[in-house]
């Protein structure tokens, strides 16, 4: 909603106009940007976990470890672990 209204676009519309040039939600757009700024974050930051879930707008780390999990099969403590072995 608050990309819409930066755009000064309807929601529906914005939605609508994002699923037919990407196949994606808006949703699953916003989502992969966030992970993708974590795994980053996680790789080539300092910041500690709980650091990175803040930036992120989770507002618990409990919370930004379930995301990260589900969607990277890792916690981001083990993540940032097996990145920094290879």
């Amino acid at each position: 909603m608050i990309f819409a209204l930066h755009l000064s676009v309807h929601v529906n519309h914005l939605n609508r106009a994002v699923k037919e040039n990407t196949g994606k939600t808006t949703t699953e757009m916003i989502l992969e940007r966030i992970l993708q700024e974590a795994k980053l974050l996680l790789k080539q930051g300092e910041w500690n976990v709980s650091e990175i879930t803040y930036g992120l707008g989770f507002y618990e780390t409990a919370h930004s470890f379930n995301f990260f999990k589900s969607h990277v099969s890792l916690n981001p403590l083990q993540f940032r672990k097996l990145d920094r072995q290879i």
